[in-house]
């Protein structure tokens, strides 16, 4: 796990400054503390922070194949990678180290371009080809892990991140308005732009070629929900899909240093411990974290019985609305891009205390996106089968919904009595059922008048707008598994994990999105993964006999941070006066008494806390990056 950065200088006179390069990765060293590497040739400069995984002696990059003629830098890991060793020696290519960084560079000289879809793994690389003078960068699958670039017609300037990017500095910072309404249309920003004009994110299963001016991006993967395998019966998709899931856990424990296993007390990530333990004899250790103050459920004991069971080395940490308070500049400075991800401050917090025992963790991310784990793909198919009853029924149940909402003062009724008379496009935008709330009746309107004159909607929801066509005529839960892995999954939940694991230089693995897992439950008839009120059904079903029935039989949770309390009390003060500070108000996104309004109605016990925290991480985005202050809370 690395960091890697480059610039490519376009003309035939064009020179990169080694001293740029050095530059790029000094601001990412947190992301490999161990080595740092450079080859700077005339147009073209890589860049490499390296955090030893595998091969700790000679895994050094930049990696070139025997003549010199191919580089790599190269950050994540291939799982498959003796694999595809054994099938290059057998056609004559020599290596001369043991690291799966240096598969690529063979691979490549093989089979070009298309040497990507050979990889298992997580990855963002550079292959530079002098022979050429073609630059190639990449991203895996699903995106675990990121990279942005710069494309100029000057040059392509890329990283592990963007602060990276930032470093050049022909790179000015300004910041796309437009996008603030997407932001806050989603609570993080889905689609390739970032806020900062001009860097750009490779998306997910794509490839970047760059040739004589010329530049290609080309799709090598995308995820098919396909129609299943006519005669196969659930327990046949259950048994295999626990033999693919152990042989995915055993290929993510290949490392030279300790691994550990992050865990939530849920069923995804003691699952990945019950199939960990049998894929090594050595002790593994396991981290949780809790919260101090009480009022939301703790995950210890849960994680303490799993710990127990398997016999592992188990260490928690406790956080308090301090450490959250004084981690939040931070968290703005690591993730980069604002997003409403309480939970990233705990994970930074437990991979602080991993750090001292392990370099390595795996976790259970993404059970839920692939195998359908949230109660709102369950809610919202029943929904779509209640409107294709009929209006007359639609109709009935929508009556039936705020007659109940007025009896019991149940929000959520409410919100689904509305969209018993709205279309799935037109309500499902990954993950949130209420797009506009910034601007709808339950906030008052918030924006500036010039601002919301300024906003145009489509734009804001045009990621997923192309995906909505995509998934055009799918069944409901197929398309909603499919917007959410493209979307929700990669552009917040992922850069969460990488991020904040990377800050405390740790090397985050997510078995459960090994793109076989995913084309294995893309392949399985929504019955199997959705079943009654049961979400999640075969995944359950497959790992029930590996872990404590007081875990598999406790009610999902997601990962329960307390910062809506804090918000509230502990950090009222702070909160307040950066919302309505004079700076952020005359930036002109938002009208002062809007946000005065907000904050009173949070203070007085309706829930704002997602909006109120997507306020504060905006505005503290905008002066770390771009005001560019050393932000104090």
């Amino acid at each position: 796990m690395c960091g890697i950065c480059g610039k490519f200088a376009f003309g035939p006179s064009e020179m990169v400054a080694p001293e740029l390069v050095r530059a790029m990765a000094e601001t990412i060293h947190h992301r490999g503390p161990n080595d740092e590497g450079y080859y700077v040739s005339g147009p073209i400069g890589l860049g490499f922070r390296r955090l030893s995984i595998i091969d700790l002696q000679s895994g050094h990059q930049p990696l070139s194949n025997e003549d010199g003629s191919i580089w790599t830098v190269f950050n994540g890991e291939i799982y498959n990678y003796k694999e595809l060793r054994a099938l290059l020696i057998s056609s004559g290519h020599v290596f001369k180290t043991q690291s799966d960084t240096e598969v690529i560079v063979h691979l490549y000289e093989e089979f070009g371009p298309d040497c990507i879809k050979r990889l298992r793994g997580m990855f963002a690389l550079a292959i530079w080809d002098d022979n050429t003078k073609t630059l190639l960068l990449a991203r895996d699958r699903v995106g675990i892990k990121p990279l942005y670039y710069c494309l100029s017609d000057s040059s392509l300037v890329f990283a592990s991140e963007i602060k990276a990017v930032l470093a050049d500095p022909s790179i000015k910072r300004k910041m796309v308005p437009e996008l603030v309404d997407r932001f806050l249309t989603f609570l993080y920003v889905p689609g390739e732009e970032t806020l900062l004009s001009g860097i750009s994110k490779l998306a997910p299963g794509h490839y970047l070629l760059i040739n004589k001016g010329n530049v290609v991006i080309s799709r090598y993967w995308d995820l098919q929900f396909r129609e299943p395998a006519r005669g196969a019966s659930f327990q046949e998709a259950e048994d295999q899909l626990l033999s693919i899931l152990a042989e995915t856990v055993e290929l993510h424990m290949i490392a030279d240093v300790p691994v550990g296993i992050l865990l939530s007390g849920g069923v995804d990530s003691t699952g990945i411990l019950s199939l960990a333990v049998n894929a090594t004899n050595k002790k593994i250790s396991t981290f949780t974290v809790g919260f101090s103050g009480g009022e939301v459920t703790d995950e210890r004991p849960f994680a303490r019985l799993a710990a127990d069971k398997f016999e592992t080395q188990h260490y928690e940490t406790t956080i308090s609305a301090d450490d959250f308070a004084t981690f939040l500049p931070r968290y703005i400075w690591h993730m980069e891009e604002p997003a409403c991800e309480p939970p990233a401050i705990a994970l930074y917090y437990i991979t602080k205390l991993a750090r001292k025992y392990v370099t390595v963790l795996l976790s259970g991310e993404g059970g839920d996106e692939g195998f359908a784990g949230y109660s709102n793909y369950r809610n919202l198919v029943w929904l779509e089968r209640l409107k294709a009853a009929g209006p007359s029924l639609s109709q009935l149940f929508s009556r039936g919904f705020s007659l109940a909402d007025s009896v019991f003062r149940s929000s959520r009724l409410t919100k689904y009595g509305r969209l018993m008379n709205d279309k799935f496009p037109n309500y499902y935008y990954s993950r949130t059922s209420n797009p506009y709330s910034f601007t709808g009746d339950g906030l008052g309107k918030i924006y500036s008048s010039d601002y919301a004159e300024a906003v145009n909607r489509e734009y804001s929801l045009q990621p997923v707008r192309r995906l909505q066509d995509h998934v055009r005529g799918q069944n409901t839960l197929d398309a909603m598994l499919y917007i959410d892995t493209k979307t929700w999954l990669p552009d917040d939940l992922l850069i969460k994990a990488d991020k904040m694991t990377m800050a405390n230089s740790i090397e985050l693995r997510v078995p459960l999105l090994d793109h076989r897992v995913l084309e294995f439950a893309a392949s399985l008839a929504p019955s199997f993964k959705l079943r009654g009120r049961d979400t999640k059904h075969i995944l359950k079903k497959a790992l029930s006999k590996k872990i404590p029935g007081e875990i598999r039989n406790r009610p999902k949770t997601g990962f329960p941070v307390p910062y809506e309390r804090w918000l509230r009390n502990d950090l009222k003060d702070v909160i307040w006066d950066v919302l309505t500070d004079s700076k952020t108000i005359n930036r002109g996104f938002f009208r002062r008494d809007g946000v005065e309004s907000l904050l009173k109605a949070n203070s007085n016990g309706t829930n704002y806390s997602k909006e109120i925290f997507s306020l504060l991480s905006l505005e503290l985005w905008q002066r770390t990056f771009l005001d560019e202050e050393q932000v104090v809370l």
